[in-house]
C-alpha cells in the first residue's frame, strides 16, 4: 500500500486531516498520527475523546479506532511526543533495530520502513522535533488521489518551502544528538514558520 505523508503546524490541523482522510473512505487503523504540539497531549485527547464526541475521539468513533492507541511514545532525538496508529508498532520496532544498529533512528527507520524516502523521513523528523504534527496514511491505490489532496491541503505544511527554511537556518539532515528544543521554543518556531517575515 502507498503511504501518503502530511505535516502540519498545529495538531489541530492534523485533526482535520484525519477526519478528512477517514471521511475519504481511509480506514482508521491505516492513519497514524505524531504530534509535538504540547496541547495534544494523552491526557487532553483522552478528555476530548471521552466528552461530547469533540476532536479525534470523534474522529475515532469515541474511545476506539484511532484514539485507542493514542500514547506518549519517547522518539530518539525528538522527544516525548503523543502518536497513534499503525506507525506506533513500526516505530517501536524501528527503535528497537536502531539500538542493533540495524536502522538510522527511530522515527526515520519506521518511516522509511512505511516507504518513505530517508531524505523525506528525516524532514518529517526534523518536522516533528520542532513541533509540528505529522499525519501518515496507508492507502489503498483508489484513494491514493484523495489522501495525497487531503494531507497537502487542510493547512498542511508546504514540505519544499519548509525545507527551505530549515536549510535557511543550517540545517541538512535530521541529527539524532541534537539538544531537543523546549516546549516554548517549539511554540516561537511554529509562529514563526506560520507567520514568516
Amino acid at each position: 500500500m502507498p503511504t501518503i505523508t502530511g505535516l502540519f503546524d498545529t495538531y489541530d490541523d492534523a485533526r482535520r486531516a484525519v477526519a478528512d482522510l477517514e471521511a475519504a473512505g481511509v480506514d482508521s487503523g491505516d492513519i497514524s498520527i505524531i504530534s509535538h504540539d504540547e496541547r495534544a497531549d494523552a491526557g487532553n485527547l483522552a478528555a476530548e475523546g471521552a466528552g461530547t464526541g469533540a476532536g479525534l475521539g470523534a474522529v475515532a468513533g469515541g474511545a476506539g479506532g484511532l484514539l485507542a492507541g493514542l500514547g506518549l511514545v519517547a522518539i530518539p532525538g525528538v522527544g516525548p511526543v503523543v502518536a497513534a496508529g499503525w506507525l506506533v508498532a513500526t516505530l517501536s520496532g524501528a527503535a528497537a533495530g536502531a539500538v542493533a544498529g540495524g536502522v538510522a533512528g527511530g522515527l526515520i527507520g519506521a518511516l522509511t520502513e512505511s516507504g518513505i524516502p530517508e531524505g523525506e523521513a528525516e524532514f518529517y523528523a526534523e518536522g516533528v522535533r520542532r513541533g509540528g504534527t505529522i499525519v501518515v496514511a496507508r492507502v489503498n491505490e483508489a484513494h491514493v488521489d484523495a489522501a495525497t489532496v487531503i494531507l497537502s491541503q487542510s493547512n498542511a505544511v508546504d514540505p519544499q518551502a519548509r525545507r527551505r527554511a530549515f536549510e535557511g537556518e543550517g540545517w541538512t539532515h535530521f541529527d539524532e544528538g541534537a539538544p531537543l528544543y523546549t516546549p516554548e521554543e517549539r511554540q516561537r518556531l511554529r509562529e514563526r514558520y506560520r507567520n514568516p517575515l
